[in-house]
């Protein structure tokens, strides 16, 4: 279909263990109007539920990641309105992609930009192409990053200062600059972008996923909390790792030198 009211603008498939998030509205670099974002939130929230994806990828159609907001949709949002999409206690609304239990790994081939580099930025891990481009230019809108993520999660990701240089300045970044500053971890040809994370994701996935919701639990409560609560966090994830099946499947699956078979449990 070639008609965005008919087309499904986000989409979701699974290939084995890797559920894939693919934002499709390539006329308008998948900038995101308030629907497609309600419709990107339940996407997410939907991958993250589904009981045989264990690692997500969130991707764009070739040549393009998000371009950010739509501002002729915006523009018909009362501007009391704009940006409010729920209390900040609804951290799912907020941040779909970091509030995920299941490890995410995001496919940016073409822009990213505003709200685009704000879902990168919630990524566990971020490949990209040559043609990626970066920018938190929300000072150029009168506005501060639109998920919160550029504010706390980009100066845990590249440092302090960085972080501040780009959100001060709204510039623009190319991959090769963003692989130097350690945002992303690869940058690959566009034509082998999805394979490459579909492959990494793949990798990922043979883990346990009760110990990958874990890792993940514990690295995200980690960048705030003192030692002594991370410990306390820590030894609870321990005892419930080693009541979990999967503990028991790992051991067997070693001892009986096969694949193990995990569920999750």
């Amino acid at each position: 279909m070639t008609d965005g009211a008919e087309r499904e603008l986000i989409r979701y498939h699974r290939e084995g263990k890797v559920g894939i998030v693919t934002i499709d509205r390539p006329e308008k670099r998948n900038a995101m109007t308030y629907a497609m974002l309600g419709q990107f939130i339940e996407t997410i929230g939907r991958a993250d539920e589904d009981p045989d994806t264990v690692v997500i990828v969130v991707t764009g159609v070739p040549g393009a990641f998000c371009a950010g907001t739509d501002l002729a949709d915006l523009a018909t949002i009362p501007g009391e309105s704009r940006g409010l999409r729920g209390s900040a206690e609804e951290r799912h609304k907020w941040w779909p992609i970091a509030q995920a239990r299941k490890p995410t790994i995001g496919a940016i081939d073409g822009p990213a930009v505003g709200m685009g580099a704000e879902f990168s930025s919630q990524c566990d891990i971020r490949l990209c192409s040559p043609q990626a481009r970066f920018a938190w230019n929300f000072v150029h809108r009168g506005l501060v990053p639109d998920t919160g993520a550029g504010t706390w999660l980009l100066p845990r990701i590249i440092g302090v200062q960085p972080a501040l240089r780009l959100l001060y300045t709204g510039a623009m970044i190319d991959a090769d600059e963003a692989l130097r500053l350690g945002y992303v971890l690869q940058v690959v040809l566009s034509d082998h972008l999805l394979d490459q994370a579909k492959e990494l994701a793949t990798t990922i996935a043979q883990g346990s996923p009760h110990s990958l919701g874990l890792i993940k639990q514990l690295v995200h409560q980690g960048l705030t909390a003192p030692v002594a609560e991370h410990m306390e966090r820590h030894t609870a994830a321990m005892a419930a790792c080693f009541k979990s099946d999967d503990h028991r499947e790992g051991v067997a699956a070693f001892l009986e030198r096969r694949p193990a078979n995990f569920t999750g449990r």
